[in-house]
């Protein structure tokens, strides 16, 4: 039996999986705006045992569709009332979630992935809080690592700012702001026609000092106007480690029907 899309075993067996998430634990840094992630046992080893001597243990764990690494659907956000595709966000919606455009609507992710190393570029390990991503940066990022952008790509943002993962309010960025993309480089994006993207910091763009999440013109850009999904709360630092810019990534949102986004495990696979 042939291995799938022409690969052999061999080169499948070899090659290394970069994760590219970070691990959902108690205290981790989440927005303001969502449910921070909480588990607790609900059975432990011992409080039942069966007539064979066999116990097991189990959980219960609550977070929202936006917390620790994931992935927004496109009607996670609307502008003056409409949707991606001028669909009625109030009309497509209800208790139990979307009625369109939700989570359960986007395909696993296979796909060749580029990751535009902003921070390195720049000549540092992390970009200062509130720096703005602009086009040059991203079109100096893409020809320093050799690689042009194309259609149907994951483009996957470095800006460093994993590295605060440890100081849950420097991360989330409500005070001294976080880096990202403005509204130029998302438009950058969506003319490029790329299957997806990511970033590190908890909201996918700029978030400038003292501001928080007042206005997030990116949100608008990519998922209202060009329908674009955003992955958010990546771990890049494994993949700027490895000086790998150019993998086959691979990602699923969980299918939670009427989800307004999902928890996912993103990966990077590439010839080890």
């Amino acid at each position: 039996m042939s291995a799938p899309l022409g690969l052999t075993w061999e080169a499948l067996a070899g090659a290394r999986v970069i994760d590219l998430g970070h691990a959902l634990e108690r205290g981790m840094p989440v927005s303001p705006n969502h449910p921070a992630f909480q588990l607790a046992m609900m059975r432990r080893h011992g409080d039942m045992v069966r007539s064979d001597g066999g116990s097991a243990a189990n959980e219960i764990f609550v977070l929202g569709g936006h917390v620790g690494t994931h992935i927004d659907a496109l009607g996670h956000v609307s502008q003056d009332g409409l949707m991606y595709g001028g669909i009625d966000a109030s009309s497509s919606q209800s208790n139990h979630g979307l009625t369109r455009l939700g989570i359960d609507t986007v395909d696993p992710i296979l796909c060749r992935g580029v990751m535009l190393d902003v921070a390195t570029y720049r000549g540092v390990d992390v970009l200062e809080p509130g720096y703005e991503v602009t086009v040059n940066d991203l079109e100096a990022a893409a020809d320093a690592a050799g690689l042009a952008v194309g259609a149907g790509d994951a483009v996957l943002i470095r800006t460093g700012w994993s590295k605060h993962w440890g100081d849950a309010d420097l991360f989330r960025g409500q005070v001294a702001g976080a880096p990202g993309p403005g509204e130029a480089a998302a438009m950058w994006l969506a003319e490029r026609d790329v299957r997806v993207t990511g970033a590190e910091t908890i909201a996918y763009e700029v978030i400038r000092p003292g501001e928080g999440h007042a206005t997030l013109p990116v949100h608008r850009v990519l998922l209202v106007e060009a329908g674009i999904n955003i992955m958010e709360v990546m771990n890049l630092a494994p993949l700027a480690a490895a000086e790998v810019h150019e993998f086959l990534f691979v990602a699923a949102p969980l299918k939670i029907v009427g989800g307004t986004g999902s928890p996912m495990r993103p990966l990077a696979v590439v010839d080890a």
